[in-house]
């Protein structure tokens, strides 16, 4: 069985590791946030929190180019953010 090559819907692709990563690296970061060591009131937790923002983000940029579609892209990334997003307003209660 041959794979189909990975195409280039570079649109797509670009909006959803633009776009999708961003939210995704704010959503995980606000879980590190109230569930890592310390919860929300720990001491210099902020500055890890806000400097990991971007690294996440850079990291499903990048990967966001081996889906084999945009759509695809699109769909994962918006699953995952959808998940990400329940479970921080399920711990913030």
């Amino acid at each position: 069985m041959k794979r189909a090559p990975i195409r280039p819907d570079w649109w797509r692709k670009t909006f959803a590791g633009a776009v999708l990563g961003a939210t995704l690296a704010f959503a995980l970061a606000g879980l590190f946030a109230w569930v890592g060591p310390g919860g929300i009131a720990a001491p210099e937790k902020s500055q890890f929190v806000m400097w990991s923002i971007a690294p996440v983000w850079m990291t499903v940029f990048g990967f966001v180019w081996l889906f084999r579609t945009g759509t695809h892209a699109l769909l994962w990334l918006g699953g995952a953010n959808l998940l990400a997003w329940g479970l921080l307003l399920y711990v913030r209660g």
